[in-house]
């Protein structure tokens, strides 16, 4: 019994020492995820309004920073449409789909690893963590990647 718990020690020691050491993920969008780009019907194209919001719940941060992301996008893609429904819907899809408990690729965070040790569900961004997002979107950018809203 004595050796299960001093294994059971050993690991959770690691894996606290794991979760300072964690580095950001690549960079990735796909637009605007589970929802359509662009309307043709519409003629117009809110893609951009998506990229963006990637990039914030890519790093992630506190519930107010989501929120504000949220919004963000809302107000985006209405003025792009010019339709306040559409707005609304992705707006909803957003609150409902991508909150940081779901362990899916599109959460709030995604960019940061999950599972045991590694959650960071709305915790705020060092500054040493800024400064790691800020260089992964130098290089994200410096690679001339197709853009997924070209």
């Amino acid at each position: 019994m004595f050796r299960i718990i001093m294994i059971i020690i050993l690991v959770l020691s690691i894996q606290g020492c794991n979760i300072e050491v964690q580095k950001i993920k690549d960079f990735e969008s796909d637009g605007c995820t589970l929802f359509p780009d662009n309307s043709s019907i519409l003629k117009s194209d809110w893609c951009d309004c998506c990229f963006e919001h990637d990039i914030a719940y890519w790093q992630g941060g506190t519930e107010d920073e989501r929120l504000k992301a949220d919004e963000t996008l809302r107000d985006c893609v209405k003025e792009k449409s010019g339709n306040e429904n559409l707005a609304n819907v992705i707006y909803k899809g957003v609150r409902s789909g991508g909150s940081p408990y779901f362990y899916n690729w599109y959460r709030w965070g995604y960019g940061w690893g999950y599972g045991w040790g590694y959650d960071r569900k709305y915790k705020k961004l060092t500054v040493k963590e800024k400064k790691e997002v800020e260089n992964k979107l130098k290089e994200y950018f410096s690679r001339n990647i197709v853009h997924p809203c070209s």
